[in-house]
């Protein structure tokens, strides 16, 4: 019987991007959920002050983690899957959002930017899929999308096409791995508390010379709350979906964003 305080005992989840925002506060929620944790990303410090907040022997940093590279997913899974045992739950967070006007998207920022956001999502998910599909009902893929998957926001258009072909993918993994009893959706966040979204404001105040609390006052005032979504927040939006009671949860894309986005 699973204890109601650790509904995830038992359960090993990898969480990619996992040294800073959506994806530190993902592992500590899935960690206090009762579930091992391996913490991949490409630096070795940010993961490791993850860790030192969980219980020991729940976490195994995995670190040179790029998502971009085939050969460092499919090492690191192994790392992650010696240490732990195979992953029962994949969250999909590793992301870059470089802004730039369409004119000067070159094709080099375009392919780093479908290749962070896109295809390190494919790479990381081929590579864990035995584990899940040997776990079957009960195994959960969850990708960390964006409200750029369902809309379109200006001078950013390679982060769009990105997180819209995210989205694409979980409802065709959703659908192909129904009958097996893995589930696969996407979250998709409004501007959160993240260095993602601080380097925005940074980039808004390089590019028009505003003050910051301007440059972030923008981003704020597309939320109809009036303020930036937490990290956290998105953390138990994935913890529910990581939970027993989403087991018929499959193939969505739910929003996090305070009601910028709405879609039924």
């Amino acid at each position: 019987m699973t204890d109601a305080h650790k509904p995830l005992d038992g359960h090993h989840a990898l969480v990619t991007g996992a040294g800073s925002g959506i994806g530190a506060a993902t592992a500590l929620a899935l960690a206090r959920a009762g579930a091992r944790v391996s913490l991949a990303g490409r630096r070795l410090a940010p993961l490791e002050d993850v860790a030192r907040d969980m219980r020991q022997g729940s976490a195994a940093v995995i670190d040179s983690f790029d998502v971009t590279s085939e050969a460092a997913v499919v090492g690191g899974v192994e790392r992650a899957r010696a240490a732990l045992g195979p992953v029962t739950i994949l969250v999909n967070n590793a992301g870059e959002a470089p802004s730039a006007p369409f004119e000067r998207t070159d094709p080099g920022l375009w392919s780093r930017t479908l290749a962070v956001n896109l295809s390190g999502a494919y790479l990381v998910s081929r590579a864990v899929l035995s584990d899940l599909k040997s776990r079957g009902a009960g195994a959960r893929l969850v990708n960390i999308a964006s409200t750029a998957g369902l809309v379109g926001y200006a001078y950013v258009a390679a982060y769009c096409a990105a997180k819209h072909g995210l989205i694409g993918l979980t409802r065709a993994l959703a659908l192909e791995f129904a009958k097996t009893g893995i589930t696969a959706n996407a979250i998709c966040p409004g501007f959160t508390e993240t260095p993602l979204v601080a380097r925005a404001v940074e980039t808004i105040v390089a590019k028009t010379g505003r003050l910051e609390e301007l440059a972030k006052a923008e981003l704020i005032k597309s939320n109809p709350q009036g303020r930036l979504v937490r990290p956290e927040e998105v953390a138990d939006a994935v913890l529910w979906l990581a939970s027993p009671g989403a087991a018929s949860i499959n193939g969505q894309a739910i929003v996090v964003a305070g009601g910028e986005v709405m879609v039924g």
